[in-house]
């Protein structure tokens, strides 16, 4: 497939530290006045996987997020994102590792006044030099790329459904190649049809594109279905990370209240998740 790292519009990629951490955050420290929102947070994201993100309401998943991709600021501690430490680069350094980074938010956050291609062109007009033809071609391999039909690239915010918002924002935060994701609630809103294909969707560009994800989610049918890993939030710090399994048998009270409540899924005989529902994938 035709992308703007194919045709050499992408640089050298220096490994990040550790053996498998693309990101890593350690003893971060976010405050909101007098309000610690991150109280020494420790987190590495790796290589390749779809990291489930989750915790009680108000707790700063998405602060999280914003942190870092320094749309929030911390008070202390550091993140290191591609084994580069975010406070210790130029400017300029950290709009290169911008371009390699997509971002979800969870309305979409698609400009109203611009058409869907126009929505996807926008990252692509802003960092590369690419002719029409090329901004229209991309366009249209994105689209495709998340399920769209073709005729959506003229469609404006307005005449899309939630389940379109959400892939024309997915296809715009695929514009520049990145090699990570970051999604903010993406299945909230979408009915349970329409949360399973977009499951499925991100799990399939992860495999196809090799990306890393990291995702924000409450929807335990995605962290079943969708997550490699699951790291959960918990007054400022990491209460527990690992496996869907590995989350069931913990014994934090917010942990079994979460996965073992009324809304959690029922477990098999052998004490494994059960199958996902039938129309999850539909």
């Amino acid at each position: 497939m035709t992308s703007a790292r194919a045709i050499g519009l992408a640089g050298e990629h220096p490994s990040p530290s550790g053996p498998d951490a693309i990101i890593r955050v350690r003893d971060l420290v976010v405050t909101f006045g007098e309000r610690a929102v991150m109280k020494g947070l420790d987190l590495d994201i790796r290589r390749g996987e779809i990291l489930g993100f989750v915790g009680p309401s108000g707790q700063g998943k998405s602060v999280l997020t914003r942190t870092i991709l320094g749309l929030v600021p911390k008070r202390s501690g550091t993140i290191e994102i591609f084994g580069e430490d975010v406070d210790a680069i130029s400017l300029a350094r950290r709009r290169q590792l911008e371009q390699r980074w997509g971002v979800l938010f969870q309305q979409g956050a698609l400009f109203s006044g611009l058409t869907v291609k126009q929505n996807i062109q926008m990252p692509m007009r802003e960092h590369l030099k690419l002719s029409e033809r090329l901004l229209d071609e991309f366009a249209r391999l994105k689209i495709e790329m998340v399920g769209l039909k073709p005729d959506a690239a003229d469609k404006y915010p307005s005449e899309l459904s939630g389940g379109m918002i959400k892939r024309a924002a997915l296809a715009r935060s695929l514009a520049l190649d990145p090699e990570i994701l970051f999604l903010d609630e993406p299945t909230s809103g979408l009915d349970p049809i329409g949360a399973g294909e977009f499951d499925d969707l991100v799990s399939t560009l992860k495999r196809t594109l090799g990306l890393t994800v990291f995702m924000v989610t409450h929807d335990l049918d995605s962290l079943y279905t969708a997550c490699d890993r699951i790291a959960a939030l918990g007054d400022g710090r990491i209460i527990a990370q690992g496996t869907i399994q590995e989350m069931l048998a913990s014994d934090h009270p917010w942990l079994r209240s979460y996965f073992h409540g009324k809304r959690a899924r029922a477990l098999s005989p052998g004490g494994a998740p059960a199958p996902a529902p039938a129309y999850a994938h539909a």
